[in-house]
């Protein structure tokens, strides 16, 4: 087995056809961060989700107001109990064969975090079906659902609508759920996660 925790760019090594914005954090985190693709929530040029781009500003702005971020924005953040990733980490999710999302699933047993933290429509939709028992009673909408808790299979899920659109009030409201369970024994909430077949 190999030792990935000095890694936080890419830490599994993942070759996607075409290239990617792949994985980037702590590895060890309890905080998955799982956002849309580059092309709504950035890193085309920095490799890196949540970067050049507005939505990684906000986003990291509240990492840091928590303790999940060393800096309220950097390219390359200082990331601790927090790791960030992509629904579809290509810009053309069509380049990649079969399932795009398998990557993201390989990366959520590796990571085990337990609380997901999923921002915009499609990542809300994608926990809602695969991670939790709600996808027929909770409105696919993560502006709805921001900042609240999902009890999920495996995790506690956490809505996010898209920093893109935040008022300041959504901000501060992410901000508050996120110290309120990082004051609690939020580790309680894990199930598990993977299965044996």
């Amino acid at each position: 087995m190999e030792n990935v925790t000095d890694r936080t760019s890419n830490p599994f090594g993942m070759r996607i056809p075409g290239g990617a914005v792949y994985g980037y954090g702590d590895v060890n985190a309890d905080f998955h961060v799982v956002g849309d693709g580059p092309l709504c929530h950035g890193g085309l040029t920095t490799g890196v989700p949540f970067t050049d781009s507005v939505a990684g500003v906000r986003l990291q702005r509240v990492l840091a107001a928590v303790g999940l971020a060393a800096e309220p924005y950097a390219e390359r953040p200082r990331l601790s109990n927090a790791y960030l990733s992509y629904l579809h980490p290509t810009v053309d999710a069509s380049a990649v064969a079969g399932d795009p999302e398998r990557f993201l699933d390989a990366e959520l047993r590796a990571i085990n975090a337990h609380i997901l933290l999923v921002v915009g429509d499609r990542p809300l939709e994608y926990a809602l079906r695969e991670h939790t028992s709600r996808w027929n009673d909770l409105p696919h909408d993560a502006s709805a659902l921001h900042a609240t808790e999902v009890r999920g299979r495996g995790f506690l899920v956490v809505p996010v609508a898209d920093p893109d659109e935040w008022t300041a009030s959504d901000e501060r409201t992410l901000t508050e759920t996120l110290s309120r369970l990082l004051d609690s024994d939020y580790r309680q909430t894990k199930g598990v996660a993977t299965t044996v077949g």
